[in-house]
């Protein structure tokens, strides 16, 4: 028999749709500011100032994605909350051993779960991590050209411990391993939809998952 749970709240699903097209515009705009490949036939097409204006209107909104997500850690429902994410039992390890055999197609069926496997809670918890350094390398860097002590604080300590070189590159490489993580995950997410019929797609949308009931 198979039953709705209501799994994602609203905050939750907000801040992933909110994640989703704010990396492209960041993407965008921040390859564009790497390496140019528009150019201006008027001296009045402030392209790189506009592109450079949307990448940090991007940024002010992804940092307030992830500082809300932040706070859901704690305030969330069970599926939510940094105990499903954190592998901290013996059986959200024993999760993520036997979803990575099934992926891996050394199991026929996947472990039950209701809000996300072990091995999807463990991935989305390295995203997190890399999605907070792209937040101090971001700030690092436009603290160099923008003034006031908060930019410090965000990120702007970096440039005296590493040349804004290295900061640069980290950055830029997070986005290529963001991109990495999103074919991953939207090949997992359909495959799980197809084998499990989870409606884990739908989900992101309703909020509610159909779980089999033992």
């Amino acid at each position: 028999m198979i039953k709705r749970v209501y799994v994602w709240e609203v905050p939750v699903r907000l801040v992933h749709w909110f994640w989703f097209f704010d990396v492209g515009v960041l993407s965008v705009t921040g390859l564009y500011i790497g390496l140019p490949f528009i150019y201006a036939l008027h001296e009045n097409d402030l392209i790189m100032s506009n592109m450079r204006f949307a990448h940090f209107v991007g940024a002010y909104v992804f940092t307030a994605a992830c500082l809300i997500r932040i706070y859901w850690l704690f305030a969330g429902n069970q599926y939510a909350q940094w105990r499903a994410m954190v592998p901290i039992t013996k059986a959200q390890w024993e999760n993520i051993i036997d979803q990575f055999l099934f992926y891996a197609f050394l199991r026929k069926e996947a472990p039950r779960a209701i809000g996300h496997t072990g091995l999807a809670a463990l991935s989305y918890l390295g995203v997190f991590v890399l999605f907070l350094i792209e937040i101090l390398t971001g700030f690092a860097l436009y603290s160099q050209s923008h003034t006031g002590a908060i930019w410090g604080v965000f990120g702007g300590w970096l440039l005296s411990m590493f040349n804004d070189g290295y900061i640069r590159l980290v950055h830029h490489l997070i986005m290529w391993l963001t991109f990495v993580f999103i074919g991953a995950h939207f090949y997992m997410g359909w495959y799980d939809d197809i084998r499990e019929k989870t409606g884990a797609k739908s989900s992101i949308f309703s909020g509610y998952k159909n779980i089999g009931e033992e």
